[in-house]
């Protein structure tokens, strides 16, 4: 049967870390439902795309419109087999909408698996208890969020992921292969050639 994930994305979310998660869900046969806040199935997020090119943080050009598929205001999470939060600035605002964190709180509380990549730690962060004693990776920048959070930073290479139970994490999109493996590992997904 195929898994059902909750695609949690916000304006100038990172273009490589919407797009290529999305995609990559969907040619293993999972369906995704993508959702932002006060936004409905055709309306579109702006995603921004992030390169380290050698300043002391990463910079930041416009990406793509990226197409939502469902409505956010239909979102029931026993309906879904897990969550999936993209990085970019997208989390550092959609951690202010109350239902936003009852939804991540929702799929924490059941067990299911989320999966975050960058500064969507921040969102998981925001939620009070549920990354409490567990190793979460995230940007460089977020590692005060997951720490006052009480979680364990996971100092990890830009190209690695980590999974702690039911969360996996990695610090920026360079780590898809890995992000994207361990999370289809946790949904029981296999790829065979």
């Amino acid at each position: 049967m195929a898994k059902k994930i909750l695609m949690l994305c916000g304006d100038y979310g990172e273009d490589y870390e919407t797009m290529v998660p999305f995609q990559t869900l969907l040619a293993v046969g999972c369906s995704v439902h993508a959702v932002c806040p006060d936004k409905k199935a055709g309306d579109y997020v702006m995603t921004a795309i992030h390169d380290f090119e050698g300043a002391q943080t990463y910079s930041e050009k416009p990406g793509h419109r990226f197409a939502l598929n469902t409505n956010f205001s239909d979102v029931n999470t026993a309906n879904y087999d897990a969550l999936l939060i993209p990085g970019g600035r997208g989390p550092e605002y959609l951690r202010l909408n109350a239902r936003v964190l009852s939804i991540t709180k929702e799929f924490a509380d059941a067990g299911k698996p989320i999966a975050a990549v960058c500064h969507g730690a921040q969102l998981l962060a925001a939620v009070p208890g549920i990354i409490r004693g567990k190793r979460i990776s995230a940007y460089p920048a977020c590692r005060p969020e997951v720490e006052l959070a009480g979680a364990l930073f996971a100092e990890i290479a830009i190209d690695a992921a980590v999974t702690d139970g039911q969360y996996v994490t990695a610090p920026a999109w360079p780590a898809h292969p890995a992000w994207l493996s361990q999370f289809m590992a946790l949904l029981g997904i296999k790829v065979s050639h």
